[in-house]
């Protein structure tokens, strides 16, 4: 499957619902494949990979779906009720109605709300029963990665979102929220809406019930970064770039060449997907520099040139708009020791 990381922070949140019922967290990293002791690093991240065994693990023990977030469980197969109800559906439209339906049966402290204008649509997610902030921060999260992700599977490409609201306040790892929601974020809002472009509620239903089975065999790991179709055009781009050194990748016109079409195909195609070239090489940047900073002796500087910048202060301005601090502080607070 395409490769991605995710903040300890989600850990952290997932884990809560264990320690509430006495269970032992660690035991659930430790089959997750994710060292306990990340969880006192702020910088941490762990794997798509490694998240979803976490997440699938915690809701088999919990019987809940929703990791303890409602009231009410959302038992272990309602995600695949949901996919196999809005797999019968014509549309995007459709499949939107009839899912929010079923979710507003299951849960009791939370609505889903679906609404369309002629250019914009939104998802509105309506508080009914005040809990606090952590518990209504991780179930608005939750909520719309299980939601967006079966939606994006439904029609085969990612719906791209325009604006992402929050009814809370802001969270030390709100840079996490444009890698996942929408590059236009904002919190402390009445309500948590996400908008989209209302032309994606016509998109016909692409699915099967073959594909369906793949589909929930690969959940949730599949859109937990980002929904990703593996035979979409930005999914054929992150691996033709990972198999190329950073200082050596294709610019723009050279991938258009590469995959034989026009560089206004390219750029509409991936915007569609709701990608651009530069969020990928950020991405895949990024989770390299990490790599390198936790794994490796190569200087700060050796890693910037692998990774193709000119400059080391430019790499430094970067890393510090991905994770909020610099690719020294990062390393140390990681526990890997500095090159000597």
């Amino acid at each position: 499957m395409e490769k991605g990381s995710v903040a300890i922070a989600f850990v952290r949140e997932a884990l809560s619902g264990v320690v509430e019922r006495g269970l032992a967290p660690d035991d659930f990293l430790r089959r997750a494949g994710i060292d306990p002791s990340l969880l006192a690093r702020d910088e941490a991240r762990v794997s798509a990979d490694a998240f979803g065994t976490l997440w699938l693990d915690i809701a088999a023990a919990l019987d809940d779906e929703f990791f303890g977030l409602d009231t009410r469980r959302l038992k272990v197969g309602s995600f695949a009720t949901l996919c196999h109800l809005t797999l019968h559906t014509r549309s995007l439209r459709e499949a939107l109605l009839r899912g929010t339906r079923f979710l507003n049966l299951l849960l009791d402290d939370t609505r889903v709300e679906f609404d369309a204008g002629d250019d914009v649509a939104s998802l509105r997610f309506m508080v009914l029963r005040v809990t606090d902030e952590q518990r209504r921060r991780f179930a608005h999260e939750t909520l719309f990665v299980m939601l967006h992700g079966l939606l994006c599977w439904l029609i085969g490409r990612r719906i791209a979102i325009r604006t992402a609201r929050f009814a809370y306040p802001q969270p030390p790892w709100w840079r996490e929220y444009i890698a996942v929601y929408a590059g236009d974020v904002g919190f402390d809002a009445a309500q948590t809406v996400f908008t989209f472009n209302a032309l994606d509620l016509e998109a016909p239903v692409v699915q099967s019930e073959r594909s369906a089975r793949e589909f929930l065999q690969r959940a949730p790991r599949n859109f937990i970064v980002k929904y990703q179709n593996p035979k979409s055009l930005a999914a054929r781009i992150r691996r033709r770039l990972r198999g190329t050194p950073p200082d050596a990748w294709p610019g723009f016109d050279e991938l258009a060449v590469d995959f034989r079409i026009s560089a206004s195909t390219l750029r509409r195609r991936l915007d569609d997907e709701g990608q651009s070239i530069r969020a990928i090489k950020d991405a895949l940047r990024r989770d390299l520099a990490i790599r390198h900073l936790t794994r490796s002796r190569q200087t700060v500087l050796e890693i910037a040139q692998l990774l193709g910048f000119a400059e080391a202060s430019a790499f430094h301005r970067a890393f510090r708009q991905w994770t909020g601090v610099s690719p020294g502080d990062y390393r140390r607070r990681s526990g890997a020791s500095d090159p000597a």
